[in-house]
């Protein structure tokens, strides 16, 4: 019992918490992704209950100070998604991209190989996981203890996510569950959202992240031997062909791969004080396209021309200036010490350690432990005008230590054994 009471510690407050690894010189990417992570989290807290899509001003309205461009990131998920892209595009080339330019062919083979065999272990298992504990909730009744309250526009005054339903068996729940992974593994075609579940609809991004890599894995291993402007040029190409298909998520993967040639090349790393104001500079041009509302741009002072200039075969409207964003954006933190230091910060490298678990937990614990602690503190304060928000704001409060908490369980009961798994199947399977 002490041994389980110990590890059900978040691990920052562990009593025998080892030292933390010496950063690597691209820690700093697992520190956007991990704030990334939280920020997305605080989007679907913030949605259900507040019109968050809108930026400042639009059809002269939403004067919020928190709708103002830069602001809006601290709660806006859409463009968080564009930055993860682009820090898988880099951090999946890299080390090939160094075996290439070394000319270490058997190694590269060897590491590209690797690499692909465990992509689907290392993405797909830990959603197996999460999946199977929210039937396991179902079947315990933590999702009926907020059924009613999930769908009350009293209080889910804006986004009502699927509450997803209990089935009459266990037998059926199981069924169900495993008609919704198949269906999950989404390889057959390129649709944005093919795949998702209704069990948690936040995990749609996961088969677009498989289907992406496995396209950095082709690229990379079918240009090894070509010389290294015709590889530029041929990613160049790559994610312009992209960009003219509006096939987004595939272009900000190819923009992380051609950042990880320009690192590995050596290209673009002068020093000196006037850099650091360029990157600083770059770095804000890139968070205000990354504030690109997620609807009404069109009608949003500030993004009227913006949004003219969006060519009309580009689908996903409220996508283009956030890819953008994201591309300048993590450009700009890769050349900038002051940038750097942020994102390899204690705090920030520990949400970077919990990326996926908080990814993939604050689902189900918003939708059992959360909306439980919201219908409770709105009970107490009420829901008329401003205590709506002070109940919010107090509820919240809770909901997110308690969301950080559990995502810090998955990542060392799940995520990092997944990692070791996905190794030791590989050592067995490979020769």
């Amino acid at each position: 019992l002490l041994r389980i009471a110990l590890f059900l510690l978040p691990s920052f407050i562990h009593p025998h918490q080892l030292p933390s690894p010496p950063l690597s010189p691209t820690a700093y990417l697992d520190g956007i992704r991990g704030i990334a992570a939280l920020v997305v989290f605080i989007c679907h807290l913030t949605y259900t209950c507040f019109v968050i899509a809108p930026g400042y001003g639009y059809r002269n309205s939403h004067f919020h100070i928190l709708s103002l461009p830069f602001l809006r990131l601290l709660y806006s998920g859409p463009p968080m998604v564009c930055l993860f892209f682009v820090v898988s595009g880099y951090a999946l080339s890299l080390k090939p991209l160094r075996l290439i330019r070394s000319r270490s062919y058997s190694d590269l083979t060897t590491t590209l190989s690797s690499l692909i065999f465990r992509r689907g272990l290392r993405l797909f298992l830990p959603c197996v996981v999460s999946t199977l504990l929210i039937v396991f909730l179902l079947r315990i009744g933590a999702y009926e203890w907020n059924r009613e309250f999930a769908y009350d526009e009293r209080y889910a005054r804006n986004i009502q996510e699927i509450h997803y339903e209990r089935f009459d068996t266990a037998g059926e729940q199981l069924m169900d569950w495993a008609r919704a992974m198949a269906k999950f593994v989404h390889v057959w075609d390129w649709d944005e959202y093919g795949g998702s579940t209704a069990m948690d609809v936040h995990l749609w991004t996961i088969p677009v992240e498989f289907r992406a890599s496995m396209v950095v894995f082709l690229v990379v291993m079918g240009c090894a031997r070509a010389r290294v402007l015709v590889r530029v040029g041929i990613l160049v190409g790559l994610g312009v062909f992209a960009y003219l298909s509006a096939r987004w998520e595939v272009m900000l993967f190819c923009f992380g791969v051609g950042m990880a040639e320009r690192d590995v090349g050596g290209f673009g790393k002068e020093k000196g004080r006037g850099m650091g104001v360029v990157w600083g500079v770059v770095s804000v041009v890139g968070m205000y396209l990354l504030s690109q509302p997620d609807v009404g741009g069109d009608e949003t002072p500030g993004w009227m021309w913006l949004e003219g200039a969006i060519p009309e075969w580009w689908e996903d409207k409220h996508r283009y200036y956030q890819s953008f964003g994201a591309m300048l954006f993590v450009m700009a933190v890769g050349r900038s010490a002051a940038w750097q230091r942020v994102f390899n910060s204690g705090v920030v490298q520990y949400f970077g350690r919990i990326s996926y678990g908080l990814y993939l937990m604050h689902g189900p614990v918003m939708h059992t432990l959360g909306y439980a602690i919201e219908k409770r503190v709105w009970g107490m304060t009420g829901i008329q005008g401003a205590a709506y928000y002070w109940g919010f704001a107090l509820a919240s409060l809770l909901v997110v230590p308690t969301v950080i908490w559990v995502s810090d369980i998955f990542w060392r009961a799940v995520d990092a054994p997944v990692v070791r798994f996905s190794k030791w199947v590989e050592r067995q399977c490979c020769v």
